[in-house]
C-alpha cells in the first residue's frame, strides 16, 4: 500500500476520473496472475461490439458471446432469457449471465489494475492503494450470492398491470446466481484506516462516464453505507472458480449480496470512505421509487432487492394434452430464504406445493418442480409464488412506480395447451 500526499478533494476527482415419458420443461492464497479470454479492444480500452457471426446477437460494446438462444440484446445490456436457465445448476454459468451496462464494458489488465481508497473518513485522509496482488494476497471469502437489477421484470408492469414504467425493458432475465471469491470489504477498509465516524462509501467504476440526454452524469457510482460494508460486501476477482469475465467486472467488482445490482459496482476503481451522507444520480435522479403510491418526491435511495418466481419455460408456450409434464422454475427472495413455492395450472383457481430442489439458503435461489397432466385444450394461464422464511409472499399486485424497479407480482405465464 502507498501513501502519497492528499490532494485536494476537487484535484483528486480529476486525477481519479482520468484512470483507466415425462416432458421436462424449462428443466490460504497467493497472488496469482490474472487472466481472461483475449477480447477485442477498440480506443479507449472499452470492448469492440460483439461477433454478428450466425446465430449470434450484436450488443455494443459487449466482449462475449450472445447466443440468441440465451440471450437477448436491450440496448447496451443483454438479458438472459430466463427460459434457458433450465438445464443450468443452482449456479449461472457466465456465458449465460446476464449483463447490465451502462456504456461499454472495459477490458482492463489487472497488471495495470489499482484501487484507491480516499476521503475524511480515513485516518490521516491519505489516499490508500491497493494493487490486484495485493488483494489476492489478503485472506479470501467465498460467497454464492444472486446479483439482480433493479429493473427485473420492468416490462410486466404495462404488460401484466397496464402501468408502464420507464427504462430498460426487461422480462425475467436480469438476475443470475454466482460464487463469488475475493476479499470482504472490511478488511480493506481496516487496512486503509477508516475512521470511526465514517458513515458512508462511494464505490465507482471505470467503465466510461454515462451520457443521457446530453448530460455527462459521470462514471457508474452509488453510496454504500459503512453498516453494509462491514456485513457481507466483497471485493470479488473470481466467479465460479475462474477470473472474472471482462462483462462481469474484470479484474475486481463488489459484490453486495441481497441489494439491487447497481449497489454491485463492476470495474471498481476508487472508494470514497465520507463522514458524511454521500449522493450521486443513481441514488437522486435512479434507483428511487416514484409516483402516486409514494412519497413526494420519491422514497429513500432503494437498498434491498424483492422476492420472485418464475417458469423456465418460454412465454405462450404449447403443451401437449393428455402427457405429464414437469413443470421447473426458480424461486428467490432477497429479504429471506425461500420457504415455499406454490404453483397453479389454473389461473389461480388452485393451488399445490412444488417440490424444492435446493436446500433455501440466504441471497440464494431454489430450483422447483411439478408435474402437470393437462386434459383440456386451450388457452391456460400458469401462476407460481414464493413464501420466505419470513413470510413474506408475492402479492397478485406491484406497486407500481414510474422508473418499473422491484416488480414482485405474481407472474402470468401464458401456455397453449393442444
Amino acid at each position: 500500500m502507498q501513501n502519497p500526499p492528499a490532494p485536494a478533494r476537487r484535484s483528486l476527482l480529476k486525477v481519479l476520473a482520468a484512470a483507466p415419458a415425462v416432458s421436462v420443461i424449462g428443466g490460504a492464497v497467493t497472488a496469482a496472475p490474472a487472466h481472461a479470454a483475449p477480447a477485442p479492444v477498440v480506443a479507449g480500452g472499452a470492448a469492440a461490439p460483439a461477433s454478428t457471426a450466425p446465430g449470434l446477437l450484436a450488443a455494443p460494446g459487449i466482449v462475449k458471446a450472445l447466443p440468441a438462444e440465451y440471450f437477448t440484446v436491450r440496448g447496451t445490456n443483454a438479458e438472459a432469457r430466463f427460459d434457458g436457465f433450465g438445464d443450468t445448476g443452482a449456479l449461472t454459468p457466465a456465458d449465460r449471465f446476464f449483463v447490465r451496462n451502462h456504456t461499454s464494458t472495459p477490458v482492463l489488465d489487472a497488471a495495470d489494475w489499482r484501487l484507491t481508497l480516499w476521503g475524511d473518513g480515513l485516518h490521516g485522509r491519505a489516499p490508500v492503494h491497493f494493487t490486484y496482488g495485493q488483494l489476492r494476497d489478503l485472506p479470501s471469502v467465498t460467497r454464492t450470492a444472486l446479483i439482480e437489477c433493479a429493473g427485473n421484470g420492468r416490462s410486466l408492469y404495462a404488460s401484466q398491470q397496464g402501468e408502464p414504467a420507464t427504462g430498460t425493458a426487461w422480462t425475467l432475465g436480469a438476475v443470475g446466481a454466482a460464487r463469488w471469491r475475493g476479499v470482504r470489504l472490511s478488511d480493506v477498509l481496516r487496512r486503509a484506516g477508516i475512521a470511526r465516524d465514517a458513515v458512508d462509501l462511494l464505490p465507482r467504476g471505470l467503465d466510461d462516464p454515462y451520457v443521457s440526454g446530453g448530460l455527462d452524469h459521470g462514471r457508474v457510482r452509488r453510496p454504500l453505507p459503512v453498516a453494509k460494508a462491514f456485513d457481507d460486501v466483497i471485493l470479488a476477482y473470481e466467479m465460479n472458480g475462474e477470473p472474472l469475465p471482462y462483462d462481469h467486472g474484470h479484474p475486481v467488482r463488489l459484490v453486495v449480496p441481497s441489494w439491487v445490482g447497481i449497489a454491485s459496482i463492476k470495474w471498481l476503481g476508487d472508494i470514497e470512505v465520507s463522514t458524511r451522507p454521500l449522493t450521486s444520480p443513481w441514488s437522486t435522479d435512479w434507483y428511487r421509487l416514484f409516483g402516486p403510491a409514494h412519497p413526494e418526491g420519491g422514497s429513500a435511495p432503494i437498498s434491498r432487492q424483492t422476492l420472485k418466481s418464475a417458469y423456465q419455460l418460454p412465454f405462450g408456450a404449447t403443451l401437449e394434452a393428455g402427457r405429464v409434464h414437469r413443470l421447473t422454475g426458480r424461486a428467490w427472495s432477497a429479504l429471506a430464504p425461500v420457504r415455499k413455492v406454490e404453483v397453479s395450472t389454473d389461473g389461480g383457481a388452485h393451488w399445490r406445493r412444488a417440490e424444492l430442489r435446493d436446500t433455501p439458503r440466504r441471497d440464494g435461489w431454489v430450483r422447483w418442480s411439478v408435474p402437470w397432466r393437462p386434459r383440456t385444450t386451450g388457452p391456460v394461464t400458469l401462476l407460481s409464488r414464493t413464501t420466505d422464511t419470513a413470510g413474506n409472499v408475492q402479492p397478485e399486485r406491484a406497486v407500481h412506480n414510474t422508473q418499473g424497479y422491484l416488480f414482485n407480482a405474481v407472474v402470468r405465464h401464458p401456455v397453449t395447451v393442444v
